[in-house]
């Protein structure tokens, strides 16, 4: 929830890119979760208050101590350099947790932990923002206190970059946990949801509606309007409960993608976590082709892109969250954007269009994402893969979600697909 003290450099769109991997500390033994991200920030090489630099890498924290977030500390020019850097700062953060007796989870919820009970906040720096985050609206819930994401930082520069950029990213968000959706179980059992997280998440700011709106964001054109259809409401109904204006920040938007001015980025925030940082920049990889290719359409598509429906994308987006690749899309405006060729289809095959396209397209990309990819695309998004693990067998339920949950802590070891 904080920037880099450094000024920015000014990229145009698609020039760099920033990601931001979240994981959960646990122990390694009973894989429960152990809030140490203070002592692992403290006494790390390189450590400085809430954060750990690392060349062009860092580590920081986020609202809750069993939390820790791994990004590239500037914009990188490819994201092909990017999940061998993150691989090696998983493993050296496992390497100091271990003596500790903990290690690094994956995956976007903790399959069983009580937020009303083992929730402890951060109570270092910017204490003050997530102390009133807790008084308005009670972090202790799975919707604040168990989430884990991926976030995709993509630069602009000026008002028509952004316009295009922002039309774009609202057109993709919806059908991201398709591919994504990695938190199919909370509580110790299923939830009937692919992607849990993100249902958790949608509804945790409903006190304020204006915070949230419908996850995806509304259609804006410029910088100006932003700030006066999105942030002034914003913090116009905040006010009343944040009087010394602690959360007075474009942050404070909870949509699924966000303008940071600040930055000169919009930040995507629907990506689950996966179980290895290859799977996540593979995700990254279609993402960022698939903005892309709507960003370059221009002039007539563009304001097509603009006046699709919030309501109708939120729509897709909700069913997303439930049935991640098996959502079906029927709407051919939609899919024609997209240039799908198809007035009808599930989001498994459109993600199969687009990847295609990428693949065939983008010889960078397509070396890093292919497998990763493919494994998705056959097998499922992580959460399709979790379930099936599990099986059927209740009397072995709790055993099985440990036994499912242990291998996937192997995989972000050792940087490879969960493919029961």
């Amino acid at each position: 929830m904080s920037d880099e003290e450094d000024e920015p450099p000014l990229l145009h769109a698609f020039m760099g890119y920033g990601i931001e991997l979240e994981y959960m500390i646990v122990d390694r033994a009973r894989l429960s979760v152990l809030p140490l991200a203070d002592v692992l920030l403290r006494e790390s090489p390189g450590g400085e208050g809430n954060e750990v630099r690392r060349g062009r890498m860092g580590w920081s924290n986020e609202l809750v101590m069993h939390v820790i977030e791994i990004k590239n500390l500037r914009p990188s020019v490819s994201l092909s350099m990017l999940p061998d850097v993150f691989q090696a700062e998983v493993r050296e953060i496992n390497r100091l947790l271990e003596p500790r007796g903990a290690r690094l989870m994956p995956g976007a919820m903790h399959p069983w932990m009580d937020p009303r009970s083992e929730t402890q906040l951060w109570p270092h720096d910017n204490e003050d923002i997530y102390r009133a985050y807790d008084r308005i609206f009670d972090s202790k819930s799975h919707g604040w206190a168990n989430l884990q994401s991926m976030h995709v930082n993509l630069p602009f520069a000026g008002d028509d970059e952004f316009a295009r950029l922002h039309a774009a990213v609202r057109l993709v968000l919806p059908i991201l946990p398709a591919l994504a959706a990695s938190s199919p179980i909370a509580d110790g059992k299923p939830t009937g949801f692919a992607d849990y997280r993100m249902h958790v998440y949608s509804s945790n700011a409903d006190a304020i509606p204006s915070i949230a709106g419908m996850i995806v964001p509304e259609t804006v054109t410029s910088k100006r309007a932003y700030e006066q259809r999105i942030l002034a409401p914003m913090y116009k109904d905040i006010a009343p409960y944040d009087t010394d204006g602690v959360l007075k920040h474009e942050w404070l938007n909870s949509r699924g993608a966000i303008a940071r001015f600040e930055r000169n980025a919009i930040e995507i925030r629907v990506l689950d976590t996966q179980e290895c940082p290859r799977a996540d920049l593979a995700i990254a990889a279609v993402t960022v082709d698939a903005i892309r290719r709507l960003y370059r359409a221009g002039g007539p598509d563009l304001a097509e892109q603009q006046e699709m429906s919030t309501a109708a994308l939120a729509a897709i987006l909700q069913a997303c969250i439930r049935d991640a690749e098996q959502t079906v899309i029927d709407n051919p405006a939609y899919l024609r954007l997209f240039a799908y060729p198809g007035h009808r289809c599930t989001t498994g095959e459109l993600w199969d269009h687009l990847v295609g396209l990428m693949l065939a397209e983008d010889v960078s990309h397509a070396e890093l994402s292919r497998v990763p990819l493919q494994a998705i695309l056959q097998h499922g998004p992580l959460a399709r893969r979790i379930v099936r693990a599990l099986g059927t067998g209740a009397a072995r339920k709790a055993r099985a979600i440990r036994d499912v949950y242990e291998q996937l802590c192997d995989c972000l070891q050792e940087g490879k697909m969960f493919l029961p």
